[in-house]
């Protein structure tokens, strides 16, 4: 069986936990964030598990980092 390619995009996009939760980041973290309020902008830091339905597609294109 040959090695499984890691998708390089979601190697830098992803996180996986000791546990094995996969972890993301918010969106727009970047773009406009001068006006929105404090409390908004603390919660972009904050890494969130991905949605279930999310988890198959990820475990494929992530094969080495899932236990």
């Amino acid at each position: 069986m040959p090695k499984l390619k890691t998708h390089k995009g979601a190697q830098g996009r992803f996180h996986i936990t000791s546990s094995g939760k996969i972890m993301r980041a918010k969106c727009g973290k970047s773009h406009l964030r001068r006006k929105k309020p404090a409390r908004v902008k603390r919660l972009y830091g904050d890494m969130l598990p991905i949605h279930s339905a999310d988890i198959a597609r990820v475990k494929k294109i992530l094969p080495y980092g899932i236990k």
